[in-house]
């Protein structure tokens, strides 16, 4: 277990457009497991490749409680997007800080495994929102630059009502 030091805003990395990931191989599948690893020390539900400084098409997302639902995407990208959600988000790399944003409710993402192997999936929902969050990364956008409205630490240390909920 390789834990990779996550790069925070300011950091040119955040701010570049990925290339695709091109070689399928051991150095992958250890970037794949460190970036795993790296997520769940650091709590949260999602990282991108910038995200450690790797300018490539590469992320992980687990919105499971108990680590059961890994998602490994190389070269990830949307193909449908339906409805709409509007939520909170943080980020890793925006410690302290969170925003209400607005993301498909459905989304349909093609992606390669380690392997190369081609998968399609159908989500919803806080996973749909996880994964748009993520492949934001990759072409350098951060949650800040597409939120609705930043929440004051007032707002961040209570609990804001999110789509469906009362």
């Amino acid at each position: 277990m390789a834990i990779r030091k996550i790069v925070t805003l300011g950091d040119d990395a955040l701010r570049k457009h990925c290339k695709p990931q091109e070689k399928f191989d051991k150095r992958l599948a250890t970037l794949l497991k460190d970036m795993a690893d790296t997520m769940y020390k650091a709590e949260g539900v999602g990282l991108a490749a910038p995200q450690v400084g790797i300018l490539r098409r590469i992320a992980v997302v687990d919105v499971t409680e108990d680590h059961s639902g890994l998602l490994e995407m190389v070269n990830p990208e949307i193909v449908e997007r339906e409805g709409e959600q509007t939520g909170r988000e943080g980020c890793l790399s925006v410690p302290g800080r969170q925003g209400v944003v607005t993301r498909p409710m459905k989304i349909k993402v093609r992606f390669q495994d380690k392997n190369g192997d081609s998968y399609e999936l159908e989500t919803e929902g806080f996973e749909a929102r996880a994964i748009c969050h993520e492949l934001d990364h990759l072409d350098g956008t951060l949650y800040i630059d597409v939120m609705d409205r930043e929440l004051t630490e007032e707002e961040i240390q209570g609990h804001i009502p999110e789509d469906g909920e009362q």
